[in-house]
């Protein structure tokens, strides 16, 4: 089953985030990644609000979570830590 990688967000340095944006697509992208949201129009309807809201679709919870520990992808988020608040979720889908 495919599943969602769901990140919520707020950017703390932007430049620094921007580095982690700029390398973090290209990992994503290369574990079968896609994206199908980023950065839009939300409405927080509960818990606690960030700004920015990211969702990717993977084929699998493995795909997704052996993205996250690839070399390519821990370099990208070594630019994020510090220049965000964030957390991020792999939900299996029912597809």
């Amino acid at each position: 089953m495919s599943a969602l990688w769901i990140a919520h967000v707020t950017v703390t340095d932007a430049d620094a985030y921007g580095k982690y944006a700029e390398l973090a697509g290209p990992a994503i992208a290369a574990h079968g990644g896609t994206f199908i949201a980023r950065g839009g129009r939300f409405v927080q309807l509960e818990g606690k609000e960030r700004p920015r809201n990211v969702v990717a679709k993977f084929p699998s919870v493995e795909a997704a979570v052996d993205c996250y520990h690839s070399p390519e992808y821990q370099e990208a988020l070594s630019h994020a830590r510090g220049a965000s608040e964030r957390e991020l979720m792999v939900v299996e889908t029912s597809e």
